[in-house]
């Protein structure tokens, strides 16, 4: 009994001896490892933290991450852009309405979460309050976008040449008045090297516009009628 626990317990050392000997060479290779996967670590922080750099800037040019306002970088240009042309515009705007409006540009989101930037609101001086331009009624907002365009045209005439500017319509919404103020700012844009030509069915303009071109309808085509 004795020699049979004897080879028992020889065998159960031998093989706890090999399984001792396989757990040394694992350890061994896992330490090895250990030290690469250390060392790959190392070699990838800097690309890590590139990485991550870009990454975040990314995620603001697209208006996610740390975008407060959640604007694209090409909103965002096209924002600051809008700025000088509310500016320029504002100008335009006050004095044909007689200082009572100016533009003011809006960077809040909309409604829905949708992204903000490109929105235009006017401050009425009458009243001291800001309100969308869509409240303005049809004379106001034909003001409104011709002094949009003139603005526009400003900003863009400050790195190219543009000397002719067409407008089409929207004079008859205007009174006796405001038609006057907008003549007057047509007329000095005119005398500034200007051209403007006016598209328009409003029979007071005929005698504000020196060199006119009408349109003649007739069953067998239209004809042009020149006069200068």
């Amino acid at each position: 009994g004795a020699e049979a626990r004897f080879r028992a317990a020889t065998e159960a050392a031998t093989t706890a001896t090999g399984a001792r000997d396989e757990a040394v060479r694992r350890a061994g290779r896992a330490a090895e490892l250990a030290g690469r996967l250390r060392a790959a670590w190392a070699r990838l922080e800097p690309v890590q933290a590139a990485f991550d750099e870009l990454d975040a800037l990314t995620d603001v040019i697209n208006g996610r991450g740390q975008n407060s306002r959640s604007m694209t970088l090409r909103t965002y240009v096209l924002a600051a852009r809008l700025e000088e042309v509310a500016v320029a515009a504002s100008a335009r705007l006050e004095r044909m309405s007689q200082g009572r409006y100016r533009f003011v540009h809006s960077v809040e989101a909309g409604p829905r979460g949708t992204r903000g930037g490109l929105g235009l609101d006017v401050l009425d001086d009458y009243s001291g309050v800001q309100r969308p331009a869509k409240t303005l009624s049809g004379g106001e907002s034909f003001l409104a976008s011709l002094s949009l365009a003139l603005g526009l045209s400003d900003v863009v005439a400050a790195g190219a040449v543009l000397d002719t500017l067409f407008i089409d319509e929207g004079f008859g919404t205007l009174d006796a008045e405001t038609l006057e103020l907008v003549m007057t700012t047509l007329d000095e844009l005119r005398a500034g090297g200007r051209v403007v030509g006016l598209v328009s069915h409003v029979d007071e303009l005929r005698q504000r516009i020196p060199t006119r071109l009408r349109v003649r309808k007739a069953r067998a085509g239209s004809t042009l009628e020149l006069t200068a």
